[in-house]
């Protein structure tokens, strides 16, 4: 073990102000109590869960529909097509496909004015 240290004079000192001043923080107690101390949040949380509550209500009357109108709703909205790439995808006329769309909105209007 050296007797001398193998840095310099200015590296030593300041790890040796830097020790100091953790140990003086760390002795120091807190002036705020943790009750007083309030956490601002950007999420309204009554406005998230009113939402989540809606697109549980949704989920729901859309699993009930019939498969042809819950199919054409999912390719619609969820997977975001026209309604003539509904059409082409399922394989029908544009006209049923719009049809079988509008029921289902008109099923859900009614879920969500209730």
């Amino acid at each position: 073990m050296a007797l001398f240290p193998r840095g310099t004079l200015g590296g030593w000192l300041v790890v040796v102000s830097r020790n100091r001043a953790i140990d003086s923080l760390r002795r120091r107690r807190p002036s705020d109590s943790v009750e007083d101390v309030v956490l601002v949040s950007r999420t309204d949380l009554a406005s998230e869960a009113e939402r989540n509550l809606l697109m549980e209500k949704v989920r729901g009357v859309v699993n009930e529909l019939p498969p042809d109108q819950k199919r054409s709703v999912k390719l619609a909205f969820f997977d975001g097509l026209s309604h003539t790439e509904v059409a082409e995808k399922a394989g029908e006329p544009l006209g049923t496909v719009k049809t079988r769309i509008r029921l289902a909105l008109i099923a859900l209007r009614k879920v969500l004015r209730t």
